[in-house]
């Protein structure tokens, strides 16, 4: 009997890829509201497991951003019927009451996916593009950036995650 698509990702593909980041992790958030000037540099926890049977992951993560906890959720996964990396995301300090949906690519060593964001006061949205670049079985580092309705890009999240034991 053959192997499904979704076992032989899980074995060899990009779930395998995601789900290598199960565990738990430190890291340091930089933030940059504007293009070039860092905002702050914090401590950021985080934990990532998988589910429904490992179709998915959820990286759960705890920070401070210029003095004030936050908190926030994504979960990543690879949508094999139509061949794209997808991501949702909601958090305590830029979504706000919202979630953010993304979808994109695998890259050489990680992930990107990109979204949008708006709100009343925003007479266009403004796109998001995440990536999760997987450096080594103990590193990864989770970057995003601003993307204006004219198309520059600005870094606005970095965040350099080191694996942990508990």
């Amino acid at each position: 009997m053959s192997k499904s698509k979704f076992d032989l990702s899980k074995e060899s593909g990009p779930h395998l890829r995601l789900l290598s980041l199960i565990g738990n992790w430190d890291g340091r958030t930089r933030t940059w509201f504007e293009k070039d000037v860092l905002a702050d540099e914090s401590p950021t926890s985080s934990k990532i497991i998988a589910l429904l049977n490992k179709r998915f992951i959820r990286y759960e993560y705890r920070g401070v951003i210029n003095g004030k906890t936050h908190e926030g959720l994504m979960v990543w996964g690879f949508d094999l019927g139509n061949g794209k990396c997808v991501c949702s995301w909601i958090d305590s300090f830029h979504m706000g009451t919202g979630i953010m949906f993304s979808e994109g690519h695998e890259t050489s060593n990680g992930f990107s996916v990109t979204g949008q964001y708006s709100n009343s006061e925003m007479p266009e949205p403004w796109g998001w593009r995440t990536e999760l670049e997987i450096l080594n079985s103990d590193q990864f580092i989770l970057r995003a950036y601003n993307i204006s309705p004219t198309g520059e890009e600005a870094k606005a999240i970095e965040t350099i995650n080191l694996r942990i034991d508990l």
